[in-house]
């Protein structure tokens, strides 16, 4: 059984609801867009507090797991990715954040043409409506809406102030002229509920828009291909195999473990790693799945003595879970409007760094791997991500087997490189000092995580090691260059194929100074715009 289209786009996440999008909006163009999970339309995606379900309950999620890791205490970590349309964006906390100026100026200079902060800025403005309104960092108008937070928790303004009197800088935009210092982050919501991609950009067109074609629940196989030219893909629904054409392009963006897992199962990789499992070459390309990149992070939590923090299945929260179910239900905030991270703050590991190293994620609410330990629920306490922004750590992304059915080979490799493990450990003493500050002695009550007694940065170290995990920010895995580990080039075309792009986080050739999914959204704005100028060229030659 087969279908044709223009353009076939794999994935329906953060990037491939904006493609489909923005690439539909030619009638005379027929787009189809691929996801294996199904719809996003459940009060657990929409409700903010619902990204618990997801990530710890392992709702509308991959629920994929890393071997045991040798630099982690040969832990298996734990990675979840959305399932769903709207990808990790339905499952996400919702945190509006780009990174750095310096980060996108890298890549240009690292030979990507087109990709500096100047670059991108009008791609990030035009994606968005700011609530705020407009000045030169933020737009208005866009699909994807920016919103402040809708339940300001009394201790996370208490963690903020502690900043302040530790002598940071307030911040209140973290996207503005400077990302150093504490303050509230944005949002991705809008009235109150989640605004995934999907929510953004897929279902305020689909029922108008008859040339846009969205299956789900539908795995893709593999890439087609004649000779060194894409043409479309090999997909299975409900039991049967249908077979995709793409007319023009096939369009990766199933994210950073989902692309490189299917160029590989589609022959397009390094020859020996194509062969251990029964698949033919087609095109040798060593970087597909190499160069992967996540933020190494940690919790520090500590005690809370007034019993004001999340403590989610004592008693007395269980009664306050019912009032806060009324006030979202009639007014759109309190607790289950809350992105758990309220706020944050960025700082500086060391005074020789340049520009802010660490993130802060300050959560009320005691927690414990991913929020998978149910005995914290128990307990009163605070917890603060420490989050090392520019990994050196590099991990890899291999197949477990030749069977798409299978998850892929995530290696993250975390705390490899001895420079990540030396700002985490900083980071970790930076955060014990922010938690005794004098603005916190009303709450703070002792450590949980990890704990008074361990004080050495021997001790910190093995911590990290038995405790630290990532924040879900996985980058780079078909990164963008020129050199002989690139997989796209800078307009995203995959080196050496015709009619093939990878559009999502994996083309990103080193992680963002902070949350991912506002930059994928860039990304996939920028890819669209160079999507439609080739096909104007191709349709202007071809008339000629």
């Amino acid at each position: 059984m087969t279908k044709r289209f223009d353009y076939v786009i794999v994935g329906a996440g953060s990037a491939g609801c904006v493609l489909a999008n923005r690439l539909s909006a030619d009638p005379d163009v027929q787009v189809c867009l691929i996801e294996a999970g199904g719809s996003d339309r459940n009060p657990l995606v929409y409700t903010p507090m619902g990204v618990i379900a997801a990530l710890a309950g392992g709702l509308f999620n991959w629920k994929f797991n890393t071997p045991p890791q040798p630099t982690m205490g040969n832990r298996e970590i734990y990675c979840p990715r959305g399932k769903t349309l709207g990808g990790s964006s339905s499952i996400n906390a919702m945190l509006y954040v780009r990174g750095q100026a310096e980060d996108y100026d890298a890549w240009a200079a690292a030979g990507n043409a087109g990709w500096s902060f100047q670059d991108v800025l009008p791609y990030f403005r035009k994606a968005q409506n700011q609530e705020r309104g407009e000045n030169q960092w933020h737009g208005v108008g866009g699909p994807l809406n920016v919103a402040e937070i809708r339940n300001h928790h009394p201790l996370c303004q208490a963690f903020i102030d502690a900043g302040a009197e530790m002598g940071y800088p307030r911040n209140d935009d973290f996207n503005g002229a400077s990302q150093e210092g504490f303050g509230w982050y944005q949002t991705t919501q809008k009235n109150g509920q989640r605004h995934s991609a999907a929510a953004a950009y897929l279902h305020p067109v689909l029922a108008e828009r008859r040339n846009l074609t969205v299956m789900t629940h539908t795995r893709t196989h593999k890439i087609l291909f004649e000779g060194k030219r894409a043409v479309g893909v090999e997909v299975e629904h409900d039991g049967s195999l249908y077979t995709i054409h793409a007319d023009r392009e096939v369009i990766l963006s199933g994210g950073a473990f989902g692309s490189p897992q299917l160029l590989l199962l589609s022959g397009v990789g390094p020859a020996d790693k194509l062969a251990a499992h029964g698949i033919s070459q087609v095109h040798e390309l060593p970087g597909v799945g190499e160069n992967l990149q996540e933020h190494v992070d940690v919790l520090v939590v500590a005690k809370d003595k007034t019993a004001t923090s999340w403590g989610v299945l004592r008693p007395l929260q269980m009664l306050r879970n019912v009032r806060d179910l009324f006030r979202y239900i009639f007014r759109r905030d309190g607790m289950l409007s809350s992105t758990i991270a309220e706020a944050g703050a960025f700082i500086k590991s060391d005074d020789s760094v340049p520009t802010p190293d660490l993130q802060l994620h300050i959560t009320p609410l005691a927690m414990d791997d991913h929020g998978r330990n149910p005995a914290y629920y128990f307990k009163y306490g605070m917890s603060v991500h420490v989050c090392y922004l520019r990994p050196h750590s590099r991990g890899s992304v291999a197949l477990n087997s030749g069977n798409p059915a299978d998850d892929p080979r995530i290696d993250l490799n975390l705390l490899s490189d001895p420079r990540d493990t030396r700002a985490m450990v900083k980071g970790v003493k930076i955060l014990r000092d922010l938690f005794r500050a004098q603005s916190l002695d009303f709450s703070f009550d002792g450590e949980i995580d990890p704990g008074d007694k361990l004080n050495s940065d021997a001790e910190i170290e093995t911590f990290l090691r038995m405790k630290a995990n990532h924040v879900y920010h996985p980058v780079g895995t078909c990164k963008m260059g020129s050199d002989a580990m690139a997989v796209v080039d800078a307009e995203l075309k995959v080196h050496g194929l015709d009619n093939l792009r990878v559009v999502d986080a994996s083309i990103m050739p080193t992680l963002i100074s902070g949350n991912t999914n506002a930059p994928t959204i860039m990304i996939a704005e920028k890819a669209a715009d160079m999507i439609l100028q080739s096909g104007a060229t191709a349709a202007i030659e071809s008339a000629a």
